[in-house]
């Protein structure tokens, strides 16, 4: 028998009076991290019984547009990233980087 480690991460989300989030704030025990705060999250759930992908996309109210748009796009290069990890796939892995830097150039966000 072996032993099971369990670990948790959590998000808490403050509400206002319509439902639209105000506060977002997470911890991770092992990390390290308690009651760290944050703008937006994403996080997507394999169900491998339906073959589908689950999403929670959450932002603050008062997330600005322009780091929006920068967490959008570090978001897809982590993704790009996360799949060469994944699947080993190289080719499709620098196809999507090179759609990141597209995605840069268009929003103006290169340095």
């Amino acid at each position: 028998m072996s032993n099971t480690i369990k670990s948790e991460i959590k998000f808490n989300v403050e509400l206002d009076e319509n439902r639209v989030p105000e506060k977002l704030t997470w911890s991770a025990q092992d990390g390290g991290v308690a009651e760290e705060e944050a703008k937006a999250i994403m996080l997507s759930i394999w169900d491998s019984k339906a073959q589908e992908t689950m999403r929670i996309d959450l932002w603050t109210k008062d997330m600005p547009v322009d780091e929006m748009k920068v967490f959008f796009h570090q978001t897809l290069v982590a993704m790009a990233d996360t799949f060469k990890r994944a699947t080993d796939d190289e080719k499709m892995s620098d196809t999507m980087k090179d759609f990141c830097d597209y995605f840069a150039e268009k929003l103006e966000l290169a340095k």
